[in-house]
């Protein structure tokens, strides 16, 4: 699961955990770059890396892929794209995170090989289910809490629907949406096996304090 399409072979094998998922946006970086808001927030120890822009280039998604992929490769981390598999085989990414309206995850495996990173958006048992069948690597609970970085997404699952699909499904759960220091310990205790941040570190003017709280509270989540 963690091997890695188009470049192999620099620097070292990425890993698979989902613990600390970061998602970037350019619109809300407070005008930097991903580039700078990846670096800060790696050395602050994120461990997974999503890489997200909707308004951008094909060509250019790409190019950013491949300087993305500089910065989380020699710390091991994964890198994934949103939505777009070409960009992410194209530039090296390790794996390719798919909605509901995306490319068909049996379309993505057959292009992207076994070794790639399938992560599915769902948020109905049903989906779950498909997706574990179907040969995603991990699921994204989307979207937990209400929040201004997605407004399509209908009612929030809360935490009892994190539970709820937990309790459904093997594969690892990674909640998304409105989770902060405040709340990210009670999805962890809901049954997620980490939690995908946007807007709470990527808008931040510390990153690297936003990324320690969420790791704290991660962390006595998973010891209790």
């Amino acid at each position: 699961m963690s091997g890695r399409a188009g470049e192999g072979g620099r620097g070292k094998k990425p890993s698979f955990n989902p613990m600390l998922y970061l998602v970037t946006d350019p619109d809300l970086s407070l005008g930097r770059l991903e580039e700078e808001v990846v670096r800060r927030a790696v050395a602050a120890g994120v461990t997974m890396v999503q890489y997200r822009d909707k308004g951008t280039s094909t060509k250019r998604m790409i190019e950013k892929t491949r300087q993305l992929s500089d910065i989380c490769r020699p710390a091991g981390l994964a890198l994934i794209v949103n939505d777009r598999i070409d960009v992410a085989m194209a530039g090296g990414a390790d794996g390719v995170h798919l909605g509901q309206d995306d490319m068909v995850l049996a379309d993505a495996r057959r292009l992207a090989g076994d070794h790639f990173i399938i992560g599915i958006s769902v948020t109905t048992i049903e989906e779950a289910a498909k997706a574990e069948k179907g040969g995603a690597d991990y699921l994204g609970a989307n979207g937990v809490f209400s929040t201004d970085t997605k407004t399509d997404l209908g009612e929030p699952l809360g935490l009892a629907g994190v539970a709820r699909l937990a309790s459904a499904t093997s594969l690892p759960i990674v909640a998304i949406g409105g989770i902060n220091d405040r709340n990210a310990g009670e999805v962890m205790a809901a049954g997620a096996h980490g939690v995908a941040v946007v807007s709470y570190i990527v808008s931040a003017e510390n990153i690297e304090e936003r990324c320690k709280n969420l790791l704290g509270t991660i962390f006595s989540a998973c010891e209790k």
